[in-house]
């Protein structure tokens, strides 16, 4: 049987063999002590990388959320987060039941503004309201179609967080995708959050792992709730080699995953009855919708692609949601589109 030609996510890459063979020679010690030298290095390079005092590597990008959020808040505060952003839709409840703290949801598109987050923010004089405390920027947006905010309202953003008291975090799982889309620096990107998050299992291959930057006094509270968690790892070297090789050698490539996601949403665009607009197509996620009078719903569309040997998911009941990376190539990208199209046209 032929290998499926799977979008679902980039978190379903394999460790290519040169990765495999780093993971393998990694020097390591325990983490827990500190004495991970192949830890130590990845999180020394990406604090300098991110322009932070410290960084704190962790197993998942879930659990780094959930530190951050743990870190940040304390139990009944608010958290502003845009709409359908990864840490409020997919993370299981754990923003309640693991920091105890409610989201507020604005915005649309993977898109807030200043004005809308000073609206958001419950007036601190009102006793029956939860405090506000800690505003979370996701970028690139999952859900939205991968788009990358824009740098300008990002520090409009934060400079509107400082002035009302509130700290700041970016959800930057897939910051390397906003940088070579927008062409600017993860440094740059990330100046104006207090905490920021980044992982290694999506555009960087790496079978794993996450990591959290900020301030030496913020990282060292991390790593007491990453400890808390489970996150407390011994011998992380083997995963940690797998995120310096992604750096290394797979942040490069990452502009082939945008022009591959790009032919696809053409390809789907130009003989399907879908609504997609390709303006939203600016990375390596391709997000589309089945308007009404497609008699077949995301769900069943998923199911038969799969029996033609493409992977994609049911983003909602009328939504799909396709990811390119570097285990499928343009020819693998468009043999799924249409195979979609297919599907679609019967």
């Amino acid at each position: 049987m032929p290998t499926p030609i799977d979008l679902r996510s980039d978190t379903v890459t394999r460790p290519t063999a040169p990765m495999r063979a780093a993971m393998a020679a990694a020097e390591v010690g325990d983490d827990q002590y500190g004495e991970d030298p192949t830890t130590n290095r990845l999180q020394a390079r990406c604090a300098e990388l991110l322009g932070k005092e410290a960084a704190l590597w962790l197993p998942t990008g879930t659990m780094a959320n959930q530190v951050a959020l743990r870190t940040l808040t304390r139990p009944g505060d608010e958290v502003v987060i845009c709409r359908e952003a990864h840490v409020g839709w997919h993370e299981l409840g754990g923003a309640a039941a693991n920091a105890g703290v409610q989201i507020h949801e604005i915005g649309q598109g993977g898109l807030f503004d200043a004005d809308a987050l000073r609206a958001a923010v419950k007036p601190r004089n009102f006793p029956i309201f939860p405090t506000t405390s800690l505003v979370a920027v996701e970028n690139t947006h999952n859900r939205a179609g991968g788009i990358v905010v824009p740098q300008a309202t990002v520090r409009q953003v934060c400079a509107t967080a400082r002035e009302l008291g509130l700290a700041t975090f970016l959800d930057g799982a897939r910051l390397w995708n906003a940088s070579v889309a927008g062409g600017l620096p993860v440094h740059e990107l990330a100046a104006p959050f207090d905490l920021v998050a980044v992982a290694f299992s999506k555009g960087l291959g790496a079978p794993g792992g996450a990591l959290l930057a900020g301030p030496r006094a913020t990282i060292t509270a991390a790593h007491r709730h990453r400890h808390r968690m489970g996150g407390a790892m011994r011998q992380n070297g083997v995963f940690t080699a797998a995120a310096l090789h992604g750096l290394d050698h797979h942040l490069a490539r990452l502009p082939e995953d945008h022009a591959n996601a790009r032919a696809f949403a053409e390809r789907l665009v130009a003989g399907a009855p879908v609504v997609l607009d390709l303006a939203t197509v600016q990375t390596n996620i391709v997000v589309f919708h089945l308007p009404a009078a497609v008699p077949i719903d995301a769900p069943t569309l998923s199911a038969r692609a799969r029996e033609h040997g493409v992977l994609v998911n049911a983003f909602g009941p009328r939504t799909v949601r396709a990811v390119t990376h570097l285990d499928v190539d343009r020819a693998g990208c468009v043999q799924a589109a249409d195979v979609l199209v297919a599907l679609l046209a019967r």
